[in-house]
């Protein structure tokens, strides 16, 4: 899952949220970190979520369909196109509108930024005012994410223009994540308890 899931699966607190969306920032053991344990417990959660996701044969089925030439950007792949799905599908999954909770998370991340890793502060200023959380809806988004992924990795790389995977398998991948997503909710339930 990609930005929008994590977040879409945090509790409503701002620490939760940050936690949720840092898990793809902060490597490594969270001993020793200065994260306030709502934010360490949401880093665990999306840590947790990524394991779930990345160990579920729907996934992994989803994985498939991307051709050779791509299936080693795969994972990368099918998070994007999954947080798309879930943008498309929102109002399926909450009351909250998505521009309204897409807000909410800009103002937590710049309210703050000055704990956000360097790599999160560096896209912050993008990720605000071109609305990436809300734009996954649309499919030309995906693509712009998928190209800004591409040209960000060091080694060359098939990504570029990767949304053309998606398409080929749109409506299989969406009838997946449709399959999928709840099955991730119940997962991040139990963690709760």
């Amino acid at each position: 899952m990609n930005y929008l899931a994590h977040l879409y699966l945090a509790d409503n607190t701002p620490e939760s949220l940050l936690g949720n969306l840092l898990g793809d920032f902060v490597k490594g053991s969270l001993d020793g970190t200065t994260y306030a344990p709502e934010i360490q417990r949401g880093i665990e959660r999306h840590r947790s979520v990524d394991g779930f996701t990345d160990s579920h044969e729907i996934v992994r089925l989803s994985k498939n369909r991307i051709s050779p030439t791509r299936r080693r950007y795969a994972g990368i792949i099918i998070d994007m196109a999954y947080d798309h799905f879930l943008a498309r599908h929102w109002d399926d999954y909450t009351s909250t509108p998505l521009p309204e909770f897409s807000a909410r998370i800009y103002t937590v991340l710049l309210d703050n930024r000055q704990i956000l890793p360097p790599r999160l502060q560096s896209i912050l200023p993008s990720l605000v005012q071109d609305d990436w959380l809300t734009s996954y809806r649309e499919f030309a988004a995906l693509n712009r994410a998928l190209n800004r992924i591409s040209l960000r990795l060091k080694r060359e790389n098939t990504l570029f223009n990767a949304a053309e995977e998606v398409k080929s398998e749109y409506a299989h991948l969406e009838r997946d994540f449709r399959t999928f997503f709840p099955q991730l909710v119940e997962h991040v339930k139990t963690l709760s308890r």
